[in-house]
């Protein structure tokens, strides 16, 4: 039978639970996926430990878990015309990719996946990579901007980081410090977060001066751009609820489309990016997986894997 994860309370990872049940069917127009690889994302977290950030997301229970996917198409719902059986593809399926089989419309968060593109980062790509070409795109970056990135090599901040080197800019990347040498390879300058980060900033740059910045992390991020001079209207944050109230951006990926996630897809796959993948678990130990999300300090992204 296939398998499925979902939860049916909400607290902990530990109620994930890996179930069997009937195999899914698509419908008209309709796709049906066998999943390879799964990325987690952080906004599953948030879902399964706390009925109102869940319901913010309009999760109810009992719910399946997971954003993205990559796999091959086993099926085809009547009137499909843009795949074909046995087509790799990747794309989006929320609170539902963490399983064997998902079901997609064909006109919905679904692309076709680049052939050198491995599953597992092909998996991870979909929440990621149209965050990160919206931040970055809600900024506006040229040559002559120096932009602040938190949680640089994290999987939303590692994609937005580059995209912004890949703008001209000059790019800072709050990260651990096991992550500066990697984030330096990139072409990305590394600077630790906590108190002090203004400062630290300061210190990188000599006279020049932060002019936008995209905010992974919280409000730490904020408040070291505004002291750097960073215009409000400059800053876009992913991590602050409420940021819009503020001046800031609150651009997310809603705000970038299946063409964007395709040109991503193909920089990934002609290694002009990098998408790390940090740790991979098969799907019997989703619960173990999403616990490696909460410890944090995660390169790139955590993934699970059907065989």
């Amino acid at each position: 039978m296939p398998r499925f994860v979902q939860f049916e309370e909400f607290g902990s990872r530990d109620y994930l639970q890996v179930v069997e049940r009937e195999r899914p069917w698509p419908g008209p127009g309709q796709i049906l996926v066998r999943v390879m690889a799964a990325g987690l994302n952080p906004m599953d977290i948030k879902a399964y430990r706390a009925e109102g950030a869940a319901a913010r997301m309009g999760v109810t229970l009992p719910s399946g878990i997971g954003q993205d996917f990559a796999g091959f198409v086993e099926e085809l719902g009547e009137g499909v015309t843009r795949f074909e059986l046995g087509q790799a593809v990747l794309g989006t399926a929320p609170f539902a990719s963490i399983a064997d089989f998902v079901v997609v419309p064909e006109d919905g968060q679904v692309i076709a996946k680049p052939d050198p593109l491995t599953f597992e980062v092909a998996g991870s790509l979909g929440v990621v990579g149209r965050t990160a070409v919206a931040t970055v795109r809600s900024i506006d970056l040229h040559e002559r901007d120096t932009v602040l990135v938190s949680a640089a090599a994290g999987g939303v901040g590692v994609l937005a980081a580059q995209l912004a080197v890949r703008s001209g800019a000059t790019v800072i990347g709050t990260a651990g410090e096991e992550n500066h040498e990697f984030l330096e390879s990139l072409g990305i300058i590394p600077v630790a977060y906590g108190e002090g980060l203004a400062d630290r900033v300061r210190e990188l740059i000599d006279d020049d001066h932060v002019t936008a910045a995209l905010d992974n992390h919280g409000e730490e991020t904020i408040q070291a751009a505004l002291e750097l001079g960073v215009p409000i209207e400059r800053v876009n944050s992913i991590a602050v609820f409420g940021a819009a109230a503020h001046g800031a951006k609150n651009v997310g990926g809603r705000a970038a489309g299946n063409d964007d996630l395709a040109e991503l897809a193909d920089l990934l796959a002609e290694n002009e990016l990098v998408l790390p993948i940090d740790s991979i678990y098969p799907i019997e130990r989703t619960a173990e997986a999403y616990g490696r999300l909460e410890a944090g300090h995660v390169r790139g992204k955590v993934v699970v894997v059907t065989d």
